[in-house]
């Protein structure tokens, strides 16, 4: 456990809010991305151009803020005046929890995509792009009002 400073603390919560918005905007852009790709055919111009477009938007923004997320929200965490005793925070890690399945899920299927594997219709992706909005909202309403 450590005790950070008020300021250390506000500007951990800062780069851990920034990291998440970065993490989040991945989240919501990718599955977009897999429903144009399930209507390029294999080989195409279009298919080439969303499997870098998928690759880079993974391997170079997807997984830096989702660690970043992590590094700054772990230790914050780490703090000892952190609120282990309150239920609103455990719901929230519930909820960062299946975010971070959904993020491997979509790591899946990039590399699905890449390899032409895929095989999916272009409604799985369009629901499965709602599945981070509805975490994501769970997680801003504990964390503001924590209800519990």
């Amino acid at each position: 456990m450590a005790e950070f400073s008020g300021e250390t603390y506000l500007w951990l919560k800062a780069l851990h809010t920034i990291s998440a918005i970065a993490w989040m905007a991945g989240l919501l852009y990718l599955p977009r991305l897999f429903v144009y790709h399930t209507d390029a055919a294999a080989g195409s111009e279009l298919s080439e151009t969303l499997k870098i477009m998928e690759r880079r938007l993974f391997k170079f923004i997807m997984n830096p803020a989702m660690i970043a997320s992590f590094l700054f929200g772990g230790l914050m965490l780490m703090d000892v005046n952190a609120p282990w005793d309150q239920g609103w925070l455990h719901a929230k890690l519930a909820f960062v929890v299946l975010l971070l399945a959904a993020h491997m899920a979509m790591g899946k299927w990039q590399r699905e995509f890449a390899e032409d594997r895929n095989t999916r219709p272009q409604k799985f992706y369009r629901i499965a792009n709602e599945v981070p909005t509805v975490l994501m909202i769970g997680i801003v309403i504990f964390v503001i009002v924590q209800p519990f």
